[in-house]
């Protein structure tokens, strides 16, 4: 894989492009394109992306959402969020996640996503997808966005592969089908 350094400063390159912001070139597929990277850069992409939002040059507007920190939002709306230790340590780690899918599925996560507008000239950026896991899978989040978000680029910083066919979060987990993203560098 090319060096990360440059493939993100392509992708800041990239993001600010016209064709990029139309979804031009993807054969009217939905816009979602996946930066995937070694989870071991992890840090390096983190501060990346700090940069990128504060960057005030771009010729594009990032609106970002970490699915960690909306994974928290949903946990604190629903008033568990100092349950959940107890309740993993009472009942156990699948028990726990069962529970916690009822209250922050998919659509709950894109609802809230929605609470923040968007309009053309925008790009989602969605980052925290490793934080996020297990409560949350990019692939499924990805399918429960798509017709609220069709009318914007979504840019997923994913920490693992995806080869046109398969997500595979930090390259070891077992890969899920997913057939309407676009690598984007």
């Amino acid at each position: 894989m090319e060096n990360l350094e440059k493939r993100l400063e392509d992708l800041r390159e990239l993001i600010q492009q016209p064709n990029f912001l139309a979804g031009k070139g993807l054969s009217n597929e939905i816009n979602i394109r996946l930066f995937c990277y070694d989870p071991k850069e992890e840090l390096s992409v983190r501060y990346f992306t700090e940069k990128l939002l504060a960057d005030k040059s771009l010729r594009c507007h990032l609106i970002e959402h970490n699915l960690y920190k909306i994974f928290l939002s949903i946990c604190d709306d629903n008033q568990i969020t100092e349950l959940i230790g107890d309740m993993e340590l009472e009942e156990g780690k699948d028990f726990l996640l069962e529970q916690l899918e009822l209250i922050a599925g998919n659509e709950v996560f894109a609802e809230k996503m929605k609470e923040t507008p968007h309009k053309l000239g925008d790009v989602i950026l969605i980052t925290g997808v490793g934080e996020a896991f297990p409560f949350i899978r990019v692939h499924d989040l990805l399918n429960a966005m798509q017709s609220d978000f069709s009318d914007v680029p979504v840019l997923v910083m994913y920490p693992g592969s995806f080869d046109g066919r398969y997500v595979k979060l930090f390259n070891e987990l077992t890969p899920n089908p997913y057939y309407r993203a676009f690598n984007v560098i």
